[in-house]
C-alpha cells in the first residue's frame, strides 16, 4: 500500500487533492455493497473522488485497493474487539455485548444489511486469489486470538470450567460472530440473530444460574 508515499510527498509540499484514508472508507463502502468483482473502476473512482491514474498511483492495481480495505477493516475490527472484551465485566456480559455491538453493525445500512466485510467478501475471492485467501485467514486468526485471550481468562478466574480448551471454545464463538453476518445479510430478522445470541451465550458460559 502506498500511503506512506503519499505523506511523504504531503511533508515534502507536494499537494496531495484527497484524504488518502476517506478514499480507503469510500472504496470499502463500494466493495462491502457490491463484493470485488462487481466493483467496477468507474464506482471506485466515483466514490473516492479520485480518477483512475492517481488511484493506482496511490493504491496500485484493484486487488492491492481491495487488499488495504480488508486490512484496515481487520485492524478496526480487532481493536474493538479487545476493547469490548477486556475483562472489566464477566465474559457473560461482555460476549453478549460483542454479539449485539456486531448484530447492531451487521445490520446498519440504509440499503440492505451488509453484514461483515470479510466473511461477506473476501470468503467469496479467497480461494482463487492467494493475496486475499492471506489476508482473511490472518484476520480470523486475529479474531480468535483476542477471544481466546478472554476465554483463558475466563478459566483462569473460574468464570468456566477448567477442563474448556480456550482455543476450541474461541473458534465456536467466532463461529457464531461468522453465523451473525451471513444470517444478517441473508435477511435475519433482529430477533431471530439475538435469539441465535442469546443462546450462543448461553452454551459458551453455561446457563445462567438462578441463584445468582
Amino acid at each position: 500500500m502506498r500511503i506512506g508515499k503519499l505523506m511523504s510527498e504531503a511533508r515534502r509540499g507536494r499537494p496531495i487533492q484527497y484524504d488518502p484514508e476517506v478514499a480507503l472508507q469510500r472504496a470499502r463502502d463500494v466493495f462491502w455493497l457490491t463484493g470485488f468483482a462487481a466493483s467496477s473502476l468507474d464506482a471506485l473512482s466515483a466514490a473516492t473522488g479520485m480518477n483512475r491514474p492517481s488511484l493506482f498511483g496511490a493504491f496500485g492495481n484493484k486487488e492491492e485497493l481491495y487488499i488495504a480495505t480488508l486490512e484496515r477493516y481487520r485492524d478496526e475490527s480487532v481493536d474493538a474487539l479487545r476493547d469490548m472484551l477486556s475483562g472489566a465485566q464477566s465474559l457473560r456480559v461482555e460476549l453478549a455485548e460483542v454479539y449485539e455491538k456486531s448484530t447492531d453493525f451487521y445490520l446498519a445500512s440504509n440499503e440492505a444489511a451488509r453484514g461483515c466485510l470479510l466473511i461477506g467478501t473476501a470468503s467469496v475471492e479467497a480461494p482463487h486469489r492467494p493475496a486475499v485467501q492471506r489476508v482473511l485467514a490472518e484476520s480470523l486468526g486475529a479474531f480468535n486470538a483476542v477471544i481466546e485471550a478472554r476465554m483463558q481468562k475466563a478459566i483462569n478466574d473460574g468464570e468456566i470450567s477448567s477442563r474448556t480448551d480456550a482455543g476450541a471454545l474461541a473458534s465456536v464463538a467466532s463461529a457464531v460472530l461468522h453465523s451473525l453476518a451471513v444470517r444478517a445479510r441473508a435477511g435475519a430478522t433482529r430477533h431471530e440473530l439475538d435469539q441465535l445470541s442469546k443462546t450462543a451465550v448461553e452454551l459458551l458460559c453455561g446457563p445462567i444460574d438462578p441463584g445468582e
